[in-house]
């Protein structure tokens, strides 16, 4: 697929305007895993706009996202930047064709302890 489609793909899939971004980081600011990552939400949807499509798919970040959406409630501009790196955790996931998590994969030592967003979470991530 060329990079002109995948990124309008993308652009459908996130439902976000990446060019509304003006840059300002608050989105970045507000993500709990900042330290985690090495590309910022911001820089998410500024490459997205940018078309670089290749250092979006490269990137760890994809993994590290708790998609708490804290980067959503904090833009000023409606852009969301979770969205962005769901749009591109799916689509590595479907090339890649490793969809979903079955119940029985999930480990034996979940128990009550466990916050029940980490297994909704899971189940967001990688059951598509």
């Amino acid at each position: 697929m060329n990079k002109e489609l995948q990124v309008k793909l993308l652009n459908l899939m996130s439902n976000t305007d990446a060019k509304k971004c003006m840059k300002c980081g608050k989105c970045t600011g507000r993500c709990p895993s900042y330290d985690e990552m090495d590309l910022k939400p911001h820089q998410f949807v500024s490459l997205i706009a940018q078309g670089k499509i290749d250092k979006l798919m490269e990137s760890k970040s994809i993994w590290v996202c708790l998609s708490c959406m804290a980067c959503v409630e904090r833009c000023p501009r409606g852009v969301a930047p979770a969205n962005v790196i769901e749009a591109v955790r799916d689509t590595i996931i479907k090339e890649q064709g490793n969809n979903g998590v079955k119940a029985e994969d999930i480990p034996p030592i979940i128990d009550e302890t466990v916050p029940q967003q980490l297994l909704v979470a899971a189940y967001r991530k990688y059951n598509r």
